[in-house]
């Protein structure tokens, strides 16, 4: 048996309808679930993605079908494998997650292939430019991409990049990207407050009010 039907008995074997349904009402039933919570269905796979690891190789045409399943757990796969694996991953490779990105678009995946794009970008300084183009691009989930692809950085976040691709997102009436401005503050703000404070006293006037309160949770602006 081929590693995606392997992967897909697996899911079929556990899959819970009644959960099922409620999943796929909390993401406004976009995409039809198995009704695997997170902790079981990373369960199901810990194993074979252990065994990936030690290949050292993505096998992009697993990942392709995988994709192309309509079961949300498919596309989640897809992500924790890229994951796992980012260590073999390289600049090269950002086309081919790109696709993910523009296919399936949602806030879930996008927020999982934001971190991908972020530990490449940690070992390839091209990612700066790239990001930067991404933060104009016409599709708002590459655009979010670039805008959280440094969340956790906390010391190693370049602060002038941040800067950039927020600025190059102001004037948005989109909810998901105002969100993650917001978000991608919020989360520097931890580890550097008086940088964001500065950046919220310099834009505040040109950011939304929801940006701006999501940005501002854990600083005192007085």
């Amino acid at each position: 048996m081929d590693k995606y039907s392997s992967i897909k008995k697996r899911f079929e074997e556990k899959e819970d309808k009644e959960n099922a349904a409620q999943m796929a009402r909390y993401m406004k039933n976009k995409f039809p679930f198995y009704g695997l919570p997170t902790p079981k269905r990373k369960a199901l796979y810990k194993d074979f993605l252990k065994e990936e690891k030690k290949s050292g190789q993505i096998d992009w045409a697993f990942l392709d079908q995988c994709y192309e399943d309509e079961h949300r757990e498919f596309q989640y796969l897809v992500c924790d494998y890229l994951a796992a694996m980012n260590d073999f991953l390289t600049y090269d490779d950002i086309p081919r997650i790109k696709t993910y990105i523009k296919r399936k678009s949602w806030w879930d995946t996008t927020d999982s292939l934001d971190q991908v794009i972020g530990q490449i970008g940690l070992r390839d300084s091209r990612i700066d430019a790239l990001m930067l183009e991404w933060s104009l691009d016409d599709d708002l989930w590459v655009r979010r991409v670039a805008i959280d692809h440094q969340l956790c950085r906390k010391e190693k976040t370049n602060t002038a990049l941040l800067e950039q691709i927020l600025v190059n997102n102001f004037g948005n009436d989109e909810f998901f990207i105002n969100k993650a401005i917001g978000w991608s503050l919020r989360d520097y703000s931890k580890t550097n407050p008086e940088w964001v404070k500065a950046f919220l006293e310099k834009y505040a006037d040109r950011m939304v009010k929801l940006s701006v309160r999501e940005a501002g949770k854990y600083i005192s602006r007085g």
